[in-house]
Formats: structure tokens, sequence, C-alpha cells
């Protein structure tokens, strides 16, 4: 039996938006995105599941789960790290926090619980304690070049370096981030008080912002998102993972076999691009549509955004051997749209094969 093409597939429902709960913009989202890139903008993320572990070999003990090295992570620091399953593919990415007692994880609104159940099943007489910390702490994101005279007009600690982590009295903690934009920081604060929290960040000067505005500029900055831009087979090799949240000198998790081996004597089947879309007013393609080349799909789509300057882009997962000047559509029925690769998110592969197929030719093994 023959797989129908894509113009012959059914048409796929929307996918579930995973930001329901929380406001998609706050009236204006170009104008929230602006203040993202030029100023400060805070987001509610209050959806988002938060994990606390606590127990003095909390970080030994993580070491051996997480693909991030964590074991002598110095106190008030940050990393993010993932979860695989024993075919080294992705089932939890989460933002990790070292402060005081406890190691805080915060990940995808509804993936807590599964993680907290590995957690849970992974301690033996391990001397330390899992709980769900969502009732406890709600997120916050101050996104923009301002974020740290907002932090500071605001009466919060400001980390010096991204992924610094400094508490709050009363609870909760500050955390520098990488992305998106320019600066940002993730600030988990007791619900009890998270009305007066975000009261005082938008009087200290940052604009009130929907979760819209803050995917446009994670997007921009390419950033991916766990069973947005990932499927049920993406490895961390193919997004971007490999440094921000996987180490790959430390061993001793689940899945570590494919990421040395892809590492070493290979390349991953697909790679992250940014898409441009050239839509007009039609609508534009969704989360899991895919990317079609010569009437074959060689993709899928991920997050799908209007940026306030670059106009209508998206993630996707490519196949590697898509040339980023390839002619391709994406999305289906009355939502197919031309859509160019950005070239400065191409990475092309370098001439030479991975140092350990290298090495394996050396000793006459077949590469």
């Amino acid at each position: 039996m023959t797989t129908p093409g894509p113009d012959l597939q059914e048409p796929q429902e929307q996918p579930p938006d995973p930001d329901a709960g929380v406001p998609v913009h706050r009236g204006d989202p170009p104008a929230e995105q602006r203040a993202m890139a030029r100023s400060a903008a805070v987001v509610d993320r209050g959806h988002r599941d938060v994990l606390a572990v606590a127990g003095e070999e909390r970080l030994s003990w993580l070491h051996l789960l997480l693909t991030q090295h964590v074991s002598e992570l110095p106190p008030d620091t940050g990393t993010e790290a993932l979860v695989l399953d024993g075919q080294g593919r992705v089932l939890h990415h989460m933002a990790v926090a070292s402060t005081g007692d406890t190691v805080y994880l915060d990940t995808e609104a509804g993936d807590g619980a599964a993680l907290l159940d590995y957690l849970q099943k992974m301690v033996f007489w391990s001397k330390v304690e899992p709980r769900d910390a969502t009732a406890e702490l709600a997120v916050y994101t101050v996104v923009g070049p301002d974020t740290p005279q907002v932090l500071a007009e605001a009466g919060l600690p400001v980390p010096a370096v991204p992924h610094g982590v400094l508490g709050l009295d009363g609870g909760g903690f500050v955390r520098r981030t990488p992305w998106p934009g320019r600066d940002a920081a993730d600030v988990l604060v007791p619900r009890a008080d998270a009305e007066r929290w975000y009261a005082a960040l938008t009087a200290a000067g940052a604009r009130a912002a929907g979760t819209s505005a803050f995917e446009a500029l994670r997007v921009e900055s390419r950033a991916p998102r766990l069973r947005v831009d990932t499927d049920d087979r993406t490895i961390p090799h193919e997004v971007g993972w490999i440094g921000p949240a996987v180490h790959l000198t430390k061993g001793c998790y689940r899945g570590q076999e494919t990421v040395a081996r892809v590492a070493n004597l290979g390349r991953p089947p697909r790679r992250l691009v940014l898409l441009h879309l050239d839509g007009g007013d039609e609508e534009l393609p969704r989360t899991g549509d895919p990317v079609v080349r010569d009437g074959r799909p060689v993709g899928r789509v991920g997050t799908v955004v209007q940026h306030h300057e670059l106009g209508p882009v998206a993630l996707a997962l490519l196949k590697r051997s898509v040339p980023v000047d390839a002619e391709l559509t994406a999305g289906e029925g009355d939502r197919v749209s031309p859509v160019t690769i950005d070239p400065d998110s191409y990475e092309p592969d370098a001439e030479r094969p991975p140092p350990g197929r290298t090495a394996r030719g050396r000793l006459g093994g077949s590469s």
C-alpha cells in the first residue's frame, strides 16, 4: 500500500495551544515584541510546571538522570537539561536552578507530572526528595536589554551573568537566561505574592506582554520548544541542545550511547532551521504540517509566528540532505505557503567527517 502524497492526506486538526491559561497578548502584539527587542517587557508564564528536588544527594543523583553535568553545579547557578529515552530521543526538557538547599526544575505546562513520576521511580535509596512545586511558585519572564534595570527597580536581585541564580527572601529566585532576545530573566515568585511582583515589574518599566511576543523572539533566537519544535523521534543534536542542555563528556544517563555515537561517528538525520513564509493574506501553516520539496515531505513545521520585523516565520525540522536554497512549501490544503530557509539559520556540514569517524577509519574500521 502506497502512502498518499501531501495533497491527498487528511487535514490535520489544529494542535492544542501549549500556552492555554495565560494571556496570548496584552492588546498590541507588535508593540510588545518591540519592547522585548528595544527595552523590556514581562510575560506571564505561570502555566509552567515547577518541580523541586531537596536532599543532600540531590546534585549527584540528578547527575545520573539528566543529560547535563550537574554533580558539581556551583551554588546559585542554572542551566538546561533533558531526559532521554533508551534510544536517545528527547522526552523532557527543563530549566534548572540550584539555589539554597534545593534544585528547581521548570518545564512545559502539563509535563511536570510525567517528569516527577520518572524522578520518583528513580529515587531508590538516594537521599533526595523530589516534589511538585507548581502550586508554590509562579513563573514570570522579563525580556529585553533593560532587564537588569527593571529587576533592580522592582527590588529584585540581578544575577551578574547568564545562568546566574539569586534567591528571594520569602521564597523563589531570579535566573538570568541567554535567550530570547539580547537579555532575559526568569522570575519565580511565591504564587501568593505573584500579582504584587507582576505589578512591581510593570511599575519598574517592563511593558506587559503576552506569550505571542515571547514566542516570536524565541523563534528568532532559534530556541526549540519541546513537542512543538520536536517530535517523538527528535534527538538533541537535531535542534541545537548539544551544549546548552547536553554535556558530551559525561556519561551515566539513559540514552547516552546514542548521544555519543552521533557526536563522534555520524551526523543527525535532521536539522532545525528558520523558515520565511510567503503566506500573504492566506492562512499560515500550522505546527506539525509537512514541509515539501518536489512533491515529497522533507520535514515538519514547528512554531509559527508573526515577527515584528521578519514577518511570518517558523522553525522547522528538515532532512539534513535538504540544501539551503531548496524550493519548498509548507502546510496543507488552504494553508500551503512557499517557504525559504534563512541562510543564517543553516549550518552547513563541515567538509571533514566527525572526529570519531576519522579515528575509526585510521584503525581500519568501516566509515
